[in-house]
């Protein structure tokens, strides 16, 4: 498991809004991911909603396609994996109002094909380093005042 905190200047609703547009994924991600929302606009984020994406790990083509399980605007919504390199990935994105301002919690439990050898020598690794890169980008497009 892995849990995610950030914290956002601004109304629980904006910051909802912004996460749970499907197209803003593009924008979070490190470069070396090479990460593609594949689906067409509009993407109208529901329960049941598809998302496929393209990406590359460790240089490895992949395509990953997810499912919004839950869906609770402004409070949350969770995606699930139906295909990609997970055996399991469900990412859960909770959001707190904070009287002004907004905490984003993720949490995301996942399992990995291999087993904990590959969890821990490669998974966990990549893992943290995208999500610390994410929180590297989202302090610069969104500046705390």
């Amino acid at each position: 498991m892995l849990w995610c905190r950030a914290r956002f200047p601004w109304s629980r609703d904006a910051v909802f809004r912004f996460f749970s547009d499907a197209r803003n994924l593009e924008q979070i991600p490190p470069p070396w991911l090479q990460f593609k929302v594949l689906t067409e606009d509009p993407i109208q984020m529901q329960v049941g909603a598809l998302i496929d994406y393209r990406l590359k790990i460790r240089g490895v083509p992949l395509k990953w396609r997810t499912v919004i399980t839950q869906w609770q605007p402004p409070k949350k919504f969770e995606d699930s994996q139906l295909r990609g390199p997970y055996r399991q990935w469900i990412h859960e994105h909770a959001f707190i109002d904070e009287g002004g301002s907004t905490l984003m919690q993720d949490k995301i439990r996942y399992k990995v094909l291999g087993g904990a050898p590959v969890h821990w020598l490669l998974v966990k690794r990549d893992l943290l380093r995208i999500f610390r890169y994410r929180s590297h980008v989202l302090g610069e497009m969104f500046p705390k005042s």
